[in-house]
């Protein structure tokens, strides 16, 4: 039976991006209590895969995972999903909007609900969860006190009556959403589908002037597309960073095999980190002359020339 782990507990979006993935519902599932552990656990081979996120519509990346993911033994991803985000305010039974001083919640959470708790709870300090329903759970224990509330899933809600909804739909943004990964250890690339991602951590080999144009430079001469970049530091020392960049295309696309070749020349230390069907199945708009085709064409026009048969 497979096994995955995601960040817990029970009712996290998390886990409702674990069940889209077919045949999640029918292996076990292990909740993990922050993203470290998820990723651990496949790691050292107690789980085949982990859901974490990654990136959020409001918030940008999921700074816990783009580390975690970019040091260590190396993982892959293998797999994207895409979940709206509602959330639902709730406490225990009697207790008013009006009463709230302390809301639980993961920060990403908070952020996308900060604009709401402002205007209807203005009293209330934000108390930071590793996830949404954890903060929820919390409410249960005997250490919760009174005007204590938390901001989570409605499936938190309705798996649990002995918490009150005292508002819905309290984001910021309507139409918000949060992209997660399932991630496992490294093995066959899955198929390129015409539509896929591929996701490379780059450290910047050296701070001067124009490092970074020459990393981006690799994939604008080949009409790669960037549809996320972040820079996260090291560790090592202040002003030391890698890039997490996301571009269209999978690693047997030959624009992208080419510029991933151009990247490790440049920085040696890059770490490849999946390439996977896009979620939204949207697929890039390549140039003919940096097609799978065009590419061959000119590989071959050069073999011509060291062959000595290639005309000018």
């Amino acid at each position: 039976m497979a096994v995955f782990t995601f960040l817990g507990p029970e009712g996290t979006f998390t886990e409702a991006a674990l069940l889209k993935v077919p045949g999640a519902r029918e292996a076990r599932r292990l909740p993990a209590t922050n993203v470290n552990a998820a990723l651990d656990a496949v790691r050292a081979g107690e789980a085949d895969a982990a859901m974490v996120p990654i990136e959020n519509s409001v918030e940008g990346g999921v700074t816990a995972t783009l580390d975690a993911i970019s040091t260590g033994p190396e993982l892959r991803i293998v797999r994207e999903e895409v979940i709206p985000i509602t959330f639902v305010l709730v406490a225990r039974p009697g207790t008013r909007v009006a009463d709230v001083r302390r809301i639980s919640t993961h920060g990403h959470a908070w952020a996308q609900c900060r604009g709401w708790a402002s205007a209807h709870a203005p009293d209330a300090v934000h108390l930071a969860a590793s996830s949404t329903a954890a903060g929820a759970l919390a409410l249960l224990e005997d250490a919760a006190k009174p005007g204590d509330a938390a901001i989570c899933a409605p499936i938190v809600a309705e798996e649990h009556p002995e918490l009150e909804v005292l508002a819905t739909d309290i984001g910021d943004n309507p139409g918000a959403v949060t992209r997660f990964i399932l991630v496992s250890r490294p093995a066959a690339l899955p198929a390129r589908t015409g539509a896929d991602k591929t996701t490379v951590a780059v450290p910047l080999p050296e701070d001067r002037p124009g490092a970074l144009m020459e990393i981006l430079e690799q994939f604008a001469a080949r009409g790669v597309n960037l549809s996320r970049i972040e820079s996260r530091p090291t560790g090592q020392y202040l002003g030391h960073y890698f890039f997490s960049i996301d571009v269209d295309g999978h690693a047997h696309d030959a624009r992208v095999a080419d510029a991933l070749g151009g990247l490790h020349r440049i920085s040696p230390e890059i770490r490849f980190l999946g390439s996977y069907p896009r979620a939204d199945g949207a697929r890039p708009v390549v140039k003919s002359h940096v097609t799978d085709d065009a590419f061959a064409a000119a590989r071959g026009w050069v073999d011509g020339i060291l062959g000595g048969t290639g005309v000018g």
